[in-house]
């Protein structure tokens, strides 16, 4: 057998810790947070001090059950040799395996692939045990006493009455409602408490420990106002927003500014030099720059006093086209046609190499540690596909719709998205997942965090808020982020315009078979 680990070291005596971690024979190797369930100390490594908590197969169920973070790991028992390794349950960090094959006889566990390599993502819905005496795997459940985090919540079934009031039918909130708006601010404020208080002080006081995956969307601008609660003020915050040169976009949006119609089966691929049409200037004003930009002058109305540095990274096509071959090594197994669009955007907006907004200075962002406002849509009915089921099945259907939001959240590709990050020595923290966060929105009452039944032009307070995610949209209008509670929800790839770089095909394509 051979271990190999690394890590970014957030936590700790950094030069004092280096893994595997070992210990009479067992050995243990660690990617991951812990933010709930074990004391550790600011002095502390978390991996160092998980290690002393496991002992054998029956006990690691029960410290796996009891913490709460983005975790994969692989720890072998001498005693009674065996490999017991994992996710957390909502799969926030990567880990794949490869099975012994005639072609490949060995078994092996990896954060990382590449794109030629038979290896799958591990189930993140239980541990696994591998006797290496026997040569057999078996499955372990995470059911334990008292296991707080052993899995995700179930959704809350109760269903209002056929005569259940609009919410925003009187001057003031429902008590309950209100009451759901104050818990939500309460626990995801703590969940982005633990997430950026635990990352180490800059090197120098003008530069940022934090940065956020920007795109100006409610979910995002509002952790990124709860960041600035915990973070020193003389500290500046990066928003990191990305967007795309995407020639084929631009093509048919100068078209249609021009009156004309096109027909986008004739929009061939373009290469670097413009291919069979005529290719326009470069235009990074996409979606998710120009909502960027509103919520960012919010921010410094709302929050004063902190250094906000707006990052625009601009992606022209002939570097999005050259790190294709990377971007899909990285994300294997994943390897559909959407998988490459999100995949690409994340892997630039990360990076976090751009300029700053309105200087135009060339900036590289220092932040290691980034917020992703990844989960609120699952969460709290943001989706299209929720109305539709309102629509088609009432108030069952659409809590049918999210429980298996929920169910699927272990399958949603984090563990993709966590190799993307990873290679810039980077990692990403999800508020909206901490297994808290999701409990306490998973037993609320679903009318009291989505209600399909309120109309655009409904009012609350002088405002319009739509009725999807509208919990989080009356806890952005408490802390004063208007603009922002009245945004629509927008994919990533169509408002960075990564989408479909080469018209590659529709999103469920896998590449290289289309």
């Amino acid at each position: 057998m051979v271990f190999s680990a690394f890590e970014l070291r957030l936590r700790g005596e950094y030069n004092k810790i280096s893994q595997p971690h070992e210990r009479e024979g067992d050995v243990f190797c660690w990617n991951g947070e812990v933010f709930e369930g074990l004391e550790i100390k600011s002095h502390e490594n978390d991996g160092r001090r998980l290690f002393d908590e496991l002992r054998d197969v029956d006990n690691a169920r029960d410290v796996f059950a009891r913490i709460e973070g983005p975790y994969a790991f692989v720890l072998y028992l001498k005693s009674t040799n065996e490999l017991v390794y994992g996710r957390d349950p909502l799969g926030r960090r990567s880990l794949l395996v490869h099975r012994p094959s005639e072609m490949e006889p060995h078994f092996a566990l990896s954060s990382v692939s590449r794109k030629d390599a038979c290896f799958e993502d591990v189930d993140p819905t239980c541990l696994h045990v591998l006797s290496l005496s026997t040569r057999s795997t078996r499955r372990l459940e995470r059911t334990s006493p008292g296991a707080k985090f052993g899995s995700a919540a179930r959704v809350n079934r109760n269903l209002p009455s056929p005569s259940h009031p609009l919410p925003f039918s009187q001057h003031e909130l429902p008590v309950e409602l209100s009451n759901a708006v104050d818990g939500l601010i309460s626990r995801l404020s703590a969940a982005v408490k633990v997430r950026v208080q635990t990352i180490p002080p800059p090197a120098h006081a003008d530069q940022a420990r934090l940065g956020v995956l920007f795109s100006g969307g409610i979910d995002c601008t509002f952790i990124t106002y709860l960041a600035h609660q915990h973070l020193p003020i003389s500290e500046p915050i990066d928003l990191l927003n990305v967007a795309f040169e995407n020639p084929r976009k631009i093509v048919f949006e100068s078209s249609i500014r021009a009156g004309k119609k096109l027909n986008t089966h004739k929009i061939k691929k373009l290469n670097a030099k413009g291919g069979s049409m005529e290719r326009p200037p470069a235009d990074y004003a996409v979606p998710d720059r120009k909502t960027g930009w509103q919520a960012v002058e919010e921010l410094r109305r709302v929050c004063p006093g902190r250094q906000w540095n707006f990052v625009e990274a601009n992606v022209p096509y002939e570097e999005a086209i050259a790190s294709k071959s990377d971007v899909l090594d990285l994300m294997w197994p994943n390897r559909t046609v959407m998988d490459l669009s999100l995949a690409q955007a994340l892997y630039f907006a990360s990076r976090g190499v751009g300029q700053l907004h309105p200087s135009a200075t060339p900036y590289t962002s220092p932040a290691r540690v980034l917020l992703n406002g990844l989960g609120s849509d699952e969460l709290m009915g943001g989706y299209k596909r929720h109305l539709s089921a309102f629509h088609y099945g009432g108030w069952p259907a659409l809590v049918d719709e999210l429980q298996t939001e929920v169910d699927q959240i272990p399958s949603r590709n984090l563990g993709r998205d966590d190799r993307v990050v990873a290679s810039h020595g980077k990692e990403t923290r999800h508020p909206y997942l901490s297994l808290d966060v999701l409990g306490y929105l998973a037993g609320l009452d679903v009318w009291l965090k989505v209600d399909p039944r309120v109309a655009a032009s409904d009012v609350y307070s002088g405002v319009h808020v739509p009725g999807d995610k509208m919990l989080l949209r009356l806890a952005a209008q408490k802390v004063g982020l208007v603009e922002a509670s009245t945004r629509r929800k927008r994919a990533m790839q169509f408002g960075s315009h990564s989408a479909r770089m080469e018209n590659d095909g529709k999103g469920d394509v896998v590449l290289g078979t289309e």
